[in-house]
């Protein structure tokens, strides 16, 4: 399943103000162990960069059934959003690579946009290591076959035609605003309100 949303609203139930968050806000995240609404994730964090895709993916347990979210971000307002639910079983890391390559997704063509994601190995995935594993014809130093394949090749495909993107890490559940919301987004499909 996949949703997109362009009206930008966490959700006609949710009862969200575009007003600024609290001030007195914890300084880890609460959306890891209380699975936050998008609602309580915008009334509860206000640090962390105001522009740029933000993605994240869930599997619970991992591997089990997962999720993955992306928020396309401008001067603090949404853009754009997508989420989706992998039904079967998929793991943790299949979910933050098709979170990064839907948030791609949601930015405009020629647009320069930087993509952040929690998952270092995602990051460094395409930053680091599959420009070796493709003229190595998809094998890693070691001859090994590259985990998730499928998705890394899509993703490196989709970074080479998309120079304009970045692809940055952020670090997960420090309160940063839109790093909390995708991850609330990867993880919708386990709640009853989004």
């Amino acid at each position: 399943m996949e949703c997109r949303d362009k009206s930008a609203s966490p959700g006609p139930s949710s009862g969200a103000s575009r007003s600024r968050p609290k001030t007195s806000k914890p300084k880890r995240s609460a959306t890891a162990n209380n699975n936050l609404t998008l609602a309580e994730v915008l009334d509860r964090f206000a640090d962390g960069p105001t522009d740029g895709v933000f993605t994240d993916g869930s599997s619970v347990p991992n591997p089990g059934p997962g999720g993955w979210g992306s928020v396309y971000v401008s001067k603090g307002e949404i853009v754009d959003q997508a989420f989706g639910h992998h039904e079967e079983e998929t793991t943790n890391n299949r979910m933050e690579l098709t979170a990064i390559i839907e948030g791609i997704k949601l930015v405009p063509a020629g647009e320069a946009a930087v993509v952040y994601t929690d998952s270092n190995l995602a990051a460094r995935t395409i930053n680091e290591w599959a420009e070796g594993w493709a003229r190595n014809s998809w094998r890693r130093k070691n001859n090994a076959p590259v985990a998730n394949l499928d998705l890394v090749q899509e993703l490196y495909d989709l970074t080479k035609a998309r120079p304009e993107i970045t692809i940055r890490w952020i670090r997960a559940h420090s309160g940063s605003r839109w790093n909390e919301y995708a991850d609330a987004l990867s993880t919708a499909w386990q709640r009853d309100t989004l």
